[in-house]
C-alpha cells in the first residue's frame, strides 16, 4: 500500500507533474491498483437545493450575485422534493447524494431544515454530503449529529492565485472550515479548479495544500472550469487537456486512499480523455443531466463510457441489487424532472 505523506514540498511536486507523461501515467495507475479497484468508479449525485443569489464573489461563478448571469434564482427546496430526487437518484445507481446551496454560510434558520433533509435522505441507504459555504464549529456538529457523512468545502486553487478569485473570503476560512469539519467527525471533500488563468505553479500549490491536510480529503474533486457568460472568466484561455490529466496523475499519486472525483467540465472532455483521466486515477464521477449551474454528460452516455472500458458503478455493501443492475441500465429523470438538476 502507498505511503501517506503530509510533508509534501513544491519542488517534489514539480518534478513529479513533470515527469515524462508515460511514466506519470503508469506511476498513478499503479498506486491506483494498489488502492482501489481500477474497474469501479463511485457514482455521485449532485442537487442544487437553493440556487443564485451568493454573497461571494467567486469568479467562475454563475451563482454570484456580483455578476449577472442567465441563471434563475431559487429558495431553499422544500425537504420532500430533495427526498424525491434522492430516491430518484439511488434508483439510477447513485450512491452518494450530494446537496449544495449557494450560501456563504448556512444561517440558524436554515439548519433544522438542512438536517432533515440529511436524515431523510441517509434513510434511504445513501451516503450524504452537502456543501453550504462556510462553516463553524457549531454548525459542524449539528450536521454531524444529522448523520452527514461528507461535507464539501473547495480551496479552489493555491494560497498564491486565491486573491485573483476570491476577494470575499480568505484562504484560512476555506482551511478553518475544513478543521471544522474534521472537528465533528465528518469526511472532508475538498478539491479545486483548473484552468481559470492559473500558472502551472498554482496547480502544483492547490494539490500540495490538500495532500498536506492533516488528514488528507476522502474525496477529491478535480474540476475543469465551465467558462459561464457574465463571469469575469467567461473569456480565460482554455486549459491543456493534457494538463489536466496530469493534474489528474499527480493527485492519485499524492493522494493515494482518496477518491479522485471528475467532476465539472466533462462536457468538453471525449471519451479518450475521460479514459486516460480513469486510467490516471480518477475513480468517482457526478451522474446525471446538470450538476449544480452547468452541464454534465448524459448519464446513458457516462454508462456506455462504462461498459465500453469494462467499467461498473462502485457498490456499496448496504446498496441493493436491484439498485446496482438499474445504474447499468436505467436511463435518467425524465426532462421536467431532470431541471432539478445543475453543474457544478
Amino acid at each position: 500500500m502507498a505511503t501517506v505523506r503530509h510533508d509534501w514540498t513544491y519542488e517534489e511536486v514539480k518534478a513529479l507533474f513533470n515527469m515524462p507523461f508515460n511514466d506519470l501515467l503508469f506511476k498513478a495507475a499503479s498506486i491506483h491498483r494498489e488502492n482501489f479497484n481500477p474497474n469501479e468508479v463511485q457514482i455521485s449525485t449532485l442537487l442544487s437545493i437553493k440556487t443564485g443569489a451568493c454573497p461571494e464573489d467567486c469568479k467562475y461563478c454563475p451563482q454570484s450575485a456580483h455578476y449577472k448571469t442567465d441563471l434563475d434564482r431559487e429558495r431553499l427546496m422544500e425537504v420532500e422534493k430533495v427526498v424525491e430526487q434522492a430516491r430518484l437518484a439511488r434508483s439510477k445507481g447513485a450512491t452518494r447524494f450530494c446537496m449544495g446551496a449557494a450560501w456563504s454560510d448556512p444561517k440558524d434558520r436554515d439548519m433544522p431544515y438542512i438536517s432533515k433533509m440529511v436524515r431523510e435522505v441517509k434513510e434511504l441507504g445513501l451516503e450524504t454530503c452537502m456543501t453550504l459555504g462556510m462553516l463553524d464549529n457549531e454548525k459542524a456538529h449539528a450536521l454531524r449529529d444529522a448523520g452527514l457523512d461528507y461535507y464539501n468545502h473547495n480551496l479552489d486553487t493555491s494560497p498564491e492565485y486565491y486573491q485573483q478569485i476570491i476577494t470575499t473570503r480568505t484562504y484560512q476560512d476555506r482551511l478553518d472550515t475544513l478543521d471544522n469539519v474534521r472537528d465533528a467527525g465528518m469526511k472532508v471533500c475538498s478539491g479545486g479548479i483548473v484552468g481559470m488563468g492559473e500558472q502551472a505553479g498554482d496547480r502544483y500549490g492547490l494539490l500540495m495544500q490538500l495532500a498536506n491536510l492533516p488528514k488528507q480529503p476522502e474525496s477529491v474533486p478535480i474540476n475543469m472550469l465551465v467558462k459561464v457568460k457574465g463571469t469575469p472568466l467567461e473569456d480565460v484561455e482554455d486549459l491543456d487537456h493534457f494538463e489536466f490529466i496530469r493534474t489528474i496523475a499527480t493527485a492519485r499519486i499524492m493522494m493515494p486512499h482518496s477518491y479522485v472525483r471528475l467532476s465539472a467540465g466533462r462536457t468538453a472532455m471525449n471519451e479518450q480523455m475521460q479514459s486516460m483521466c480513469f486510467f490516471a486515477g480518477a475513480n468517482s464521477i457526478f451522474y446525471g443531466d446538470k450538476l449544480l449551474t452547468t452541464e454534465n454528460p448524459e448519464a446513458d452516455a457516462d454508462m456506455n463510457l462504462l461498459k465500453k472500458l469494462g467499467m461498473n458503478p462502485e457498490k456499496r455493501q448496504d446498496y441493493s441489487d436491484e439498485a446496482y443492475e438499474a445504474s447499468l441500465s436505467s436511463k435518467i429523470a425524465d426532462k421536467a424532472t431532470s431541471e432539478l438538476f445543475y453543474e457544478a
